[in-house]
């Protein structure tokens, strides 16, 4: 080789080690294992109280019924998880578990009452101060104004269907619509004009429907006029099968459900010309039958199918406005390099054992929707059976985005599932939860418990009751096997298990219940 050629190579060399070097820098900057790769921008969608029964990619009575034709289209080009659930269901708990990577006993929110300590770590700060531009948009509901987003626009507390006030960075804005519609006009606002495009965005877009008292939009107010909701097999359970905690909730369609939750009455707060097509949707003379008329199983049925067609007509908007944000992000050209996860604050009874809202640990409620999509990462139309979390969200946000998780989170990142497809081997094989909220509305007993893939404990402390469902052979949990000789062995086992989980996640006694004084008729501090 010549001096010349010899010259030639030695610089060609060193530039592309030169390059090489950059490229590898870059890489570990960004947390990724490939050259010139980005940071992926993360969209958390996220709605109040939808069960994964009523997403048709999960399958069931309600597929065919009620399609969720965008929802199944994240799941059709990503990853369906058959086993994720909640730690503590309920609304604000979840909310700040998945904001903290926490238990409720450590992050403070145990109840709905609770106001979240918005000083506290969170992985939007994190992902802040680590480059990202961060939003949050829509239903917030952890009292304390959100910390650690370059943009917050909230409802303040349960916020309306109809014309809503948000609260837009600490300010009152008052909007004219239908709350889904305006929350995706808002996010895709802030995605359009409002963010630094220099940086990888994450936002989490949060809806409030199908929360009670499931108010349809003006869109679908007489979706499934002419279709019958099939009915849950249990929708006249006794509850012979289980304790006290079953028989004594308030959470019944039969009784607890109301005349607004059955739209007798009209909402307050509509415009004339929205009241005038709310009156035509509900005027009795379109039902088949008056509610005055009926008792009995017959009410119960009426008022079912009542409330699931307005629950599934809220959720038919919030799947409108997912296939909204989807064509947004094909048309930005941001849904290659986006990761788009759905999921809900807890699952939710769709009347199975005779039900509405949530809060036990059984499976109905128990269990979240998870749904995630990410172009050349997740192979399209996997299926997961691996028990994952919400404790687990914050963790696996960073790890996405190459940040390192804080040694106090508490849950674990499923990254590697969305790569592989399956768990490695270390992961956990077994849940624990936790319920405070009682006494309360809806009146169900403060219980904790422990899961695996096949077996379930449940301990209603308070109470000292004890329930156990192998679910394999009872998957509606209708009859508890605690006192089943067969099954000793195993609850004792399960045993065991719980109190190994409860050290692992520094579980700390809950407050005694506070007793009611007797009445005396005495003025207070007199004898």
């Amino acid at each position: 080789m010549d001096k010349y050629n010899r010259r030639v190579f030695i610089k060609a060399a060193g530039l592309g080690l030169g390059a090489m070097m950059m490229g590898c820098s870059e890489s570990l900057i960004n947390g990724n294992g490939s050259k010139n790769a980005k940071q992926p921008n993360i969209l958390f969608l996220y709605s109040d109280d939808h069960a994964y029964q009523a997403i048709s990619a999960y399958g069931g009575r309600l597929e065919k019924v009620a399609p969720t034709k965008n929802i199944d289209r994240i799941a059709n080009e990503g990853m369906i998880f058959r086993k994720c659930y909640v730690t503590n269901s309920i609304c604000a708990p979840c909310r700040a578990v998945i904001q903290t990577g926490m238990y409720s006993h450590l992050n403070g929110v145990l109840t709905n009452g609770k106001e979240f300590d918005n000083t506290q770590q969170t992985f939007p700060k994190l992902l802040q101060k680590s480059g990202y531009q961060t939003a949050i948009v829509g239903k917030w509901h952890l009292r304390a104004r959100p910390t650690g987003f370059d943009y917050d626009e909230v409802l303040p507390g349960q916020g309306a269907y109809y014309n809503p006030v948000f609260i837009k960075r600490g300010v009152k804005v008052k909007h004219e619509g239908y709350n889904t519609d305006i929350t995706t006009d808002l996010g895709l606002n802030w995605l359009t004009n409002e963010r630094d495009k220099d940086k990888p965005f994450m936002l989490m877009l949060q809806y409030k429907a199908p929360h009670r008292n499931w108010q349809p939009g003006p869109d679908h107010l007489t979706l499934f006029d002419d279709v019958t909701i099939p009915e849950p097999d249990n929708l006249f359970d006794d509850y012979a099968g289980r304790g006290t905690a079953a028989h004594t909730q308030d959470m019944s369609i039969e009784k607890t459900m109301s005349q607004r939750d059955n739209k007798l009455i009209p909402p307050g707060g509509l415009t004339p010309k929205q009241l005038e097509r709310w009156n035509a949707a509900y005027e009795p003379k379109n039902e088949k039958f008056r509610k005055a008329d009926l008792e009995g199983k017959a009410l119960v049925r009426w008022k079912y199918q009542r409330y699931m067609k307005d629950y599934l007509r809220c959720i038919r908007s919030v799947d409108d406005n997912i296939g909204r944000v989807l064509k947004y992000l094909d048309e930005a050209g941001l849904a290659d390099n986006t990761i788009v996860m759905y999921s809900a604050d807890q699952g939710f009874y769709l009347g199975e054992h005779g039900w509405f809202d949530k809060r036990f640990m059984y499976e109905e409620s128990f269990r979240a929707p998870l749904i995630a999509r990410w172009p050349d990462h997740i192979k399209p139309g996997t299926s997961n059976a691996d028990l994952v979390q919400n404790l687990d969200f914050a963790q696996t946000f960073l790890d996405i985005a190459g940040i390192e998780s804080p040694s106090n989170m508490q849950g674990s990142s499923f990254k590697p599932i969305l790569l592989k497809g399956k768990a490695p081997g270390n992961w956990r094989k077994s849940l624990y939860y936790h319920y405070y909220e009682f006494p309360a509305v809806h009146s169900v007993r403060r219980h904790e418990g422990v899961a695996t893939n096949r077996y379930k404990l449940i301990h209603f402390y308070d109470i000292d009751e004890w329930e156990f469902y192998d679910l394999e052979k009872d998957p509606a949990e209708m009859k508890s096997q605690y006192d089943n000789t067969k099954y000793a062995g195993k609850v004792k086992e399960l045993k065991a298990e719980l109190e190994k989980l409860k050290k692992l996640y520094k579980v700390t006694p809950p407050s005694p219940l506070r007793k009611r004084q007797p009445k005396t008729g005495k003025p207070k501090g007199k004898k």
